[in-house]
């Protein structure tokens, strides 16, 4: 094997790096509308501050920009490292990065100018959605590039998932964002009515499917194992996993759609997929809490591990949750209420959230020459601070949202409603506020973590990437 031969560690950096970055701004955004919430004055009459500008942009921003700078660092990292050889493309592995970073950039300028489309997770116009599906497919050749001239015959598991989601996510944009341009700031989808809605609903759920899951179990494949030093529980298992969550997850979008114009048939067929949903999800998350086995005591001291076992406690949380509200009976009492932004945020901060901040922290000192992180001890308090966080934004929705959905469907004898709209927004005000407080630990922890990353960063040496010669999983 040629030994001169190096790793591409430059990108991956680059975007470890972004991820903190833009996970401060969209959370940073996130508490500004929670507080909104609470204190509606605090938009200041500013229409660009308005709650309907600012919510896209922090979806935006925490999903494809926190959220896809994560994935883009760790796959280009993991696949380099599994594969023994550099990325396939160093110039357009560079492109994709900036590219990314542009799209984000853009979003930022257009949401809070008013400039959308109206589709969730989907806001961009036409000309940012073909700078995206023009990045994305620089993406796709550059990571299938690179495993086509690997070293090793075998393809790691967690290439699979990356795959998967590299492929899906260009699928999703590309048919969900066909539109007729209007002028330079304003397009109309190329679908209608009801057909415009399953489509943008197969789209939404498989966006959560496919980039917040499937990339994040990739993730959750490869750092987990090495931050244990531990192999993966069941191999087996994996693959059953993997490709049972792919197949069903395809299906799952129509129960965002219950009781609406959507055939009953398909809402009900939304409904079954989704409960069917739930073995495959449980089965990746015990083979990731269960490579622990014999490497529990590892948790008490090592709060890299702790932020990735804790992910996978909420991923199990989340996809038992959500399967059980596309069941008609309780959806018809959490559809439209804050339970469902309960659902979202404990799958998004606890998910997304901590697995990336533990995959980053493993990344970071790698790619800076150091051992560790120059504070484990700000890692710690930055793993309690965002839990704490977290468990306090979801108890708060999740008992916000069946009050709501209770007080909606309250009737007095004569049929009239009990309770005015009004009234359900009055009770739930101080729930707001504890979403709020919430909100405001999981930035603090945002920041801790930009803090450690600076110093870290900052002094740092040139990472080894020469590729040994020995293990084809390094």
């Amino acid at each position: 094997m040629d030994t001169a031969q190096n790793y591409n560690y430059r990108v991956v950096k680059q975007f470890a790096i972004m991820t903190v970055v833009w996970g401060v701004v969209g959370m940073l955004v996130g508490v500004i509308i929670a507080a909104q919430l609470a204190f509606p004055a605090l938009n200041f009459d500013i229409p660009w501050l308005t709650y309907g500008r600012l919510r896209p942009l922090h979806t935006n921003a925490v999903i494809f920009a926190f959220g896809g700078s994560a994935l883009f660092a760790t796959s280009y990292y993991v696949v380099q490292r599994t594969s023994q050889v550099r990325l396939f493309s160093d110039a357009l592995a560079s492109f994709t990065f900036w590219g990314w970073q542009l799209v984000i950039v853009l979003a930022a300028i257009t949401l809070p100018m008013g400039f959308t489309s109206g589709k969730e997770y989907a806001e961009l116009e036409w000309p940012i959605d073909i700078l995206i599906a023009l990045v994305w497919v620089s993406y796709a050749v550059v990571f299938f590039g690179t495993l086509i001239k690997r070293k090793v015959s075998h393809i790691y598991v967690a290439n699979w998932f990356y795959g998967a989601f590299i492929l899906t996510v260009a699928l999703l944009h590309i048919v969900n964002s066909a539109a007729m341009p209007a002028s330079l700031t304003k397009s109309y989808s190329a679908y209608t009515g009801v057909q415009d809605a399953m489509i943008q609903w197969w789209y939404g759920h498989n966006a959560v499917g496919f980039f917040l899951t499937a990339g994040f179990l990739g993730m959750m494949y490869y750092f987990i194992p090495k931050q244990a030093e531990r192999p993966v529980y069941s191999y087996r298992l994996s693959i059953v996993h993997f490709w049972a969550l792919i197949f069903t997850y395809m299906w799952a979008g129509p129960h965002h759609l219950h009781y609406t114009a959507l055939p009953d048939w398909t809402q009900s067929l939304g409904m079954v997929f989704s409960l069917i949903l739930l073995a495959p999800s449980w089965g990746g998350m015990i083979n990731g809490i269960m490579t622990l086995s014999g490497a529990w005591h590892k948790l008490r001291n090592d709060p890299i591990l702790k932020f990735l076992i804790v992910s996978l406690s909420f991923y199990g949380m989340s996809t038992f949750e959500g399967p059980m509200m596309s069941i008609k009976t309780v959806n018809a009492l959490s559809h439209y209420t804050d339970w469902t932004v309960g659902h979202v945020h404990s799958g998004a901060l606890g998910w997304v959230g901590l697995i990336s901040m533990g995959s980053i922290y493993y990344l970071l000192p790698r790619l800076s020459g150091k051992k560790e992180m120059w504070s484990m001890r700000l890692v710690e308090v930055h793993f309690w601070t965002a839990t704490i966080g977290i468990v306090l934004y979801i108890a708060a929705m999740w008992i916000a949202g069946v009050m709501q959905g209770l007080m909606w469907r309250a009737v007095n004898d004569d049929g009239t409603l009990t309770y005015s709209f009004v009234e359900s927004v009055k009770a739930t005000y101080p729930y707001y506020v504890v979403r709020m407080v919430g909100g405001l630990l999981y930035l603090a922890g945002m920041l801790m973590m930009a803090y450690n990353t600076f110093k870290t960063v900052v002094d740092s040496k040139p990472a080894d990437t020469r590729i040994p010669l020995l293990g084809a999983h390094a």
